[in-house]
């Protein structure tokens, strides 16, 4: 009988997995491929991230540092409106060596991490969880106190519970060319309907571009026509859905969700893993394998951490979906020095960012 079986090993499985042996619990985490493939997210994230990784992480896995962003109503060479800080806004990093670092810091702390072992079942009683797992040498039954749903946002667990869907999944989509770009800007264009295509230079390891598309788009023809604009040529598209606007309920008698299939995520970017890996820390701090009870604190805890910024962001891509014309006068307006976190839209109103508009006046 374990305390928690964790099903997948992104950002917040691993990090989870990590928080709940470190706290001395038995911890099985269960990968259904090898961890960090197939690659579905971008490697564009907040300095905040060295907060959830092992000590040396920085070093190997920073690629370049951003301290601004051009925003464009129009597609490359159309007229930008550049927003910055004189510091390190965010950082550029190896998105899948994120993945393998988390991964093997679980290990490190003591849980059992698994991969090519996919969960294909789950039954909860009134003691625990049965879980179903084909591995390569077949199908295998494991029980545990509780299921932890760390698998994305077409999440299995989810689905086998019938637990609540996310608000809206979106279509995203990358790829990467040898281009060395070592500058400290990226461009966000808004010309993909209710949100928007980007270019992050990542130094000697290329370029990334990339959108995100609502339920409708076709999302492969908005990105080729990105690409073809900017006359570049790219390797292996990646491709994922983007979950925003988490369910009411994230829990069920013996089963939590975290991260991708919690939707814990940014409206305004689609950016999860900071969000994931703040909601794992509050689910390793406040659940109990042995007192079901404690799956509330949980609930309390990530929505009192989180849900401000997520509605927050929400208002933020409406901006997104306003007239071009509207767009262009606002972004005019705005542009220039900031003191804004990228995660958290809270910080549009904070007193560094009005002393930061008032210096601008």
């Amino acid at each position: 009988m374990y305390d928690f079986v964790v099903v997948g090993a992104g950002p917040a499985g691993s990090r989870f997995s990590r928080q709940a042996a470190r706290a001395g619990h038995d911890v099985l985490c269960l990968e259904r491929g090898e961890v960090g493939r197939p690659l579905a997210c971008s490697g564009h994230v907040s300095t905040d991230i060295w907060n959830f990784t092992p000590e040396g992480a920085r070093n190997e896995l920073l690629q370049n540092e951003v301290s601004g962003a051009r925003f464009h109503v129009g597609g490359p060479g159309s007229e930008s409106h550049l927003f910055y800080k004189d510091e390190t806004i965010s950082n550029v990093i190896d998105r899948i060596g994120l993945d393998r670092t988390l991964a093997r810091a679980a290990r490190e702390a003591g849980a059992d991490l698994r991969e090519n072992h996919s969960v294909v079942g789950l039954d909860e009683d009134a003691d625990g969880v049965t879980v179903r797992v084909r591995t390569p040498d077949g199908t295998e039954t494991v029980r545990t106190r509780m299921v932890a749903g760390c698998d994305g946002p077409v999440s299995r667990v989810r689905r086998e519970l019938d637990m609540p869907e996310p608000g809206e999944k979106l279509q995203g989509i990358l790829a990467f060319s040898e281009e060395r770009d070592p500058g400290s800007h990226v461009d966000v264009h808004l010309t993909v309907p209710e949100f928007f295509a980007w270019r992050i230079p990542r130094g000697d390891a290329g370029v990334e571009y990339g959108l995100g598309a609502a339920p409708g788009e076709n999302a492969t023809d908005l990105f080729d026509r990105f690409l073809d604009a900017y006359g570049v040529e790219t390797g292996e598209t990646c491709a994922g859905m983007i979950p925003i606007g988490p369910a009411e309920r994230v829990t069920s008698d013996r089963v939590f969700l975290v991260g991708d299939a919690a939707a814990q995520t940014k409206p305004f970017t689609g950016g999860g893993i900071l969000y994931g890996m703040t909601a794992a820390d509050h689910a390793a701090h406040e659940i109990d394998p042995q007192q079901p009870e404690t799956l509330g604190k949980y609930e309390r805890a990530w929505r009192s951490d989180l849900v401000r910024e997520i509605r927050l962001g929400h208002w933020v891509r409406r901006a997104y979906s306003l007239p071009d014309a509207v767009q262009r006068t606002g972004l005019s307006a705005l542009s220039g020095k900031i003191g804004v976190h990228m995660d958290k839209p809270s910080t549009l109103f904070s007193l560094e960012s009005l002393k930061t508009l008032l210096s601008r006046s």
